[in-house]
């Protein structure tokens, strides 16, 4: 059962999230928070799989939520999904540094949607291609952060290799494959790797990636 919390606003939004959500055995929607200040108190209450917060809402923002969400060690397997209402949303890259998982466009279809909770609650980055190429367009426009060579150095060859790979958008099973390792394997590199970058998720290590040079859009 993957747990989740909405985050709006807009009732009518959060009413179809809901429908969508409750139709399918396999998620639950623990609780419903009309404004950033509540929904940063339900997740601490409530401790759900995933946050759907959307990124514009009265008292607190859906940045700044994210970001007090992240910061709390309490809930490390809580991952906010940012929903805006256009892909190339100007918050995206302080969003991820905030730490969310991912985005999803308020209108997208409705498997779509199910799809992107899932991905999420696993802890996977939930980027589509329109928000990756306005990722990638942020950091062309900025240099590599040099206090970021630490935590790079720290890192063997091998989890380097899974970053550059995360980062390009594969899968464990797509990584596996590529490098010649089992999956298990794969799954350790990129824990380790998010263990010694203090990553939160997946989406995390794409935002180290880059702005260590590390990977060079």
């Amino acid at each position: 059962m993957i747990r989740v919390l909405l985050v709006d606003d807009q009732a009518l939004i959060r009413a179809g999230f809901r429908a969508l959500l409750d139709a399918e055995d396999e998620f639950e929607v623990v609780g419903e928070a009309a404004d950033g200040e509540r929904g940063v108190e339900l997740a601490a209450e409530l401790r759900p799989d995933v946050a759907l917060v959307d990124i514009q809402m009265p008292r607190l923002d859906g940045i700044e939520a994210t970001r007090r969400i992240a910061a709390d060690p309490a809930l490390s397997d809580t991952h906010v999904v940012i929903l805006t209402n256009y892909g190339l949303d100007e918050y995206v890259y302080a969003a991820l540094r905030a730490g969310a998982a991912g985005f999803m466009v308020k209108d997208t279809e409705p498997e779509d949607l199910l799809h992107g909770v899932r991905v999420a609650a696993r802890g996977d980055a939930l980027l589509s291609p329109a928000i990756t190429r306005r990722l990638i367009g942020e950091f062309v426009a900025r240099p590599p952060r040099a206090p970021l060579g630490a935590a790079l150095a720290a890192l063997t060859n091998r989890e380097r290799e899974v970053v550059v790979l995360a980062a390009r958008g594969l899968s464990n099973d797509e990584i596996a494959g590529r490098m010649l390792i089992s999956l298990a394997t794969a799954k350790t590199h990129v824990s380790r790797a998010m263990t010694k970058l203090h990553a939160r998720d997946r989406a995390q290590l794409v935002v180290f990636a880059y702005e260590s040079g590390l990977v060079v859009p």
